[in-house]
């Protein structure tokens, strides 16, 4: 059950769930699943049959442009990932999803979940508002791909995850970004050259407190 809280947790966003109906509806069709590193969870050309919740791990999801990866989602621990259209159209995947780290989903097939909403109009609510969550994050996030220069991408991405600037290989984040590999070498090196500097003046800021408190 404790790998089950984070996605419940996650549902009670949107809805008022209670342990109970979350034991009896939703646990029955729930699978855990747990992936290795750089292992696929869909392929292009496959039809997306889960529906998964990142509980731990790290992800990503990519089309292939004659022979360049383009990266369109790195998700993290609470969040959705899948094949969205695939999914809810049954039509063949035009996205591989793969790990970046080995990973554990909370995921749930297309069949059980369709059956899950003809039996509890609840449930069913519940869906789609976590449908229609996804598609705005997707909707935002490409206005800020039109709206925001390279620079700003960069810096509003390093700002909202830091963390995943160690996590996630560099090429991976110029692509989903939409940043060339070598202005993103740069925006990385003039960040580290910005944070020494800070510290830098910080420690002269301290040493300098430090010594007229001793003079006085």
């Amino acid at each position: 059950m404790e790998t089950l809280r984070p996605f419940l947790a996650y549902l009670r966003k949107f809805v008022n769930i209670t342990d109970e109906e979350f034991t009896k509806c939703l646990i029955p069709i729930i699978k855990i699943r747990k992936v290795g590193k750089k292992e696929f969870l869909t392929k292009e050309g496959e039809v997306e049959n889960y529906f998964n919740f990142l509980v731990k791990g790290l992800v990503r999801k990519y089309y292939k442009k004659n022979s360049q990866e383009i990266n369109t989602q790195i998700s993290m621990e609470g969040h959705i990932i899948l094949s969205q259209e695939s999914f809810h159209s049954r039509t063949p995947s035009e996205y591989y999803i793969e790990t970046i780290e080995p990973s554990v989903f909370v995921s749930i097939q297309f069949d059980d979940l369709e059956k899950l909403y003809t039996l509890s109009k609840k449930m069913e609510h519940l869906g789609r508002l976590v449908i229609t969550h996804t598609m705005m994050i997707k909707d935002k996030w490409q206005m800020q791909m039109v709206k925001m220069t390279p620079r700003e991408r960069f810096l509003n991405f390093v700002m909202k995850n830091p963390d995943l600037m160690q996590r996630v290989p560099q090429k991976y984040l110029a692509s989903y970004l939409n940043i060339k590999p070598e202005t993103f070498s740069r925006f990385k090196h003039l960040l580290r050259s910005h944070s020494r500097g800070s510290n830098h003046n910080g420690s002269k800021n301290n040493n300098s407190t430090h010594s007229a408190s001793a003079a006085r």
